[in-house]
Parts: C-alpha cells; structure tokens; sequence
C-alpha cells in the first residue's frame, strides 16, 4: 500500500524496499516493455496494459485517437501507472514466507497530450527503437496520417516511487532449522529466435534482429 506526501509516495509496508531517486526508477522503467495505466470515469474503475519508454524525466505511451482510454486520460484525470519486473520466486521452508524478488514502478500522474509535431515524431521512435532496437532507420518511414491516427502522451515522473525486493528467504527462526529446502526460482524474460511471417521468408534477416 503506499500513502502520498508531498511528490513522494510513501509504502505503508516493508518502507525500506522504497526508493524514490533516478537512479532506482529509471533502470525499471527502461528494462521494461509493459505498464499498467489505472483510472477512473463516473466511479467505475478501468486497468488497461499497454507499452510505453521513457525518455529523460516522463514516460511516454501511443493509442489510437478513438480509443475510449486514449480519449478519457488525455483530459488530464489522476491515473496511477504500474511496472513491475519479477526476477525469482522466492521459496521459504513455509508458504507464509514465501514471496518473490520483483522491482517495481508506481507512478501517480496526469497525461500531457503532446501536439507539438515534432516531439510526438520523436515519441514514436524512442517508443519503436525499445521495442525492436535498431528497427527506426529500416522500418518504412512512419506518414503523416498515420501520426494523424495516433495519440501521444507524456507522464511525469514527479510522483513516482520504486520498490525492490532482492535475496535469499525471510524465515522464521524457528523454522530456519527444518529439513525443508528453501531458496530461489529465477525467472527470466529474454528474446527467442525471430519467426518470420509469409512475406519474410525469402527476406534476409536484418542485423538489428539476428
């Protein structure tokens, strides 16, 4: 649970794991391919996943101009905007203890629509080049309609904090002594070999995905 104070939000459990400067959060922010925006419209609450990057001091995400969630969070309402990276179960010698080595992002923001033309050109490739690095150059160039088609948003990093769990498992004294195995699972989420499509298979692999 986290409470706010000032620009920070303050965990109201295991504090410690919380970190609040660039440092922490950027290293997630970038590792990460997906965040999780949260928000409200007339009290019924919506979570929707989508990509993003992060570029200096914001994060920036795209959607379509219809869409109802590019729509409702471009007026500038309070979202909450969630990452998480899972790096190892965390297996204790009871399930009580158990737990998982994660870091994590929370951030409480307004979306800023970018219209200066320029700027959301740019938010395309920062966005194209996390996704699939070195793919901006070789990809046929983005047209003017279909930045037309598309919105552009940008979030503070103002109230953003992280929390990070790392190590070995929390058990009980008394427990530590148990014939019971105790330990770590990491987990891992890495790129596999590329599949290509019908009309690729006869197209040399570019370098930027070998």
């Amino acid at each position: 649970m986290m409470e706010t104070t000032g620009k920070h939000l303050i965990p109201s459990r295991a504090a410690k794991r919380a970190h609040y400067d660039s440092e922490a959060l950027y290293p997630i922010l970038d590792e990460a391919l997906f965040c999780t925006i949260s928000y409200a419209v007339d009290g019924r609450p919506f979570s929707i996943p989508t990509t993003f990057v992060r570029y200096e001091d914001k994060i920036y995400i795209h959607g379509s101009v219809g869409s109802h969630f590019i729509r409702e969070i471009e007026k500038g309402i309070p979202v909450c905007i969630t990452v998480l990276l899972a790096d190892a179960l965390v297996v204790a010698k009871s399930a009580f203890s158990h737990s998982v080595n994660y870091r994590s992002v929370v951030i409480f923001a307004n979306a800023e629509k970018i219209t200066d033309s320029e700027t959301k050109y740019l938010s395309f490739k920062w966005l194209t080049e996390k996704v699939v690095p070195g793919s901006w150059d070789y990809l046929r160039p983005v047209t003017d309609k279909e930045m037309q088609k598309t919105t552009s948003l940008a979030f503070s990093l103002t109230e953003a904090s992280a929390k990070i769990r790392t190590g070995m498992p929390n058990d009980e004294e008394e427990d530590k002594m148990l014939p019971i195995w105790s330990g770590l699972i990491p987990l891992e989420t890495k790129r596999l070999p590329v599949i290509a499509d019908e009309s690729s298979v006869e197209i040399a692999l570019p370098k930027h995905l070998e």
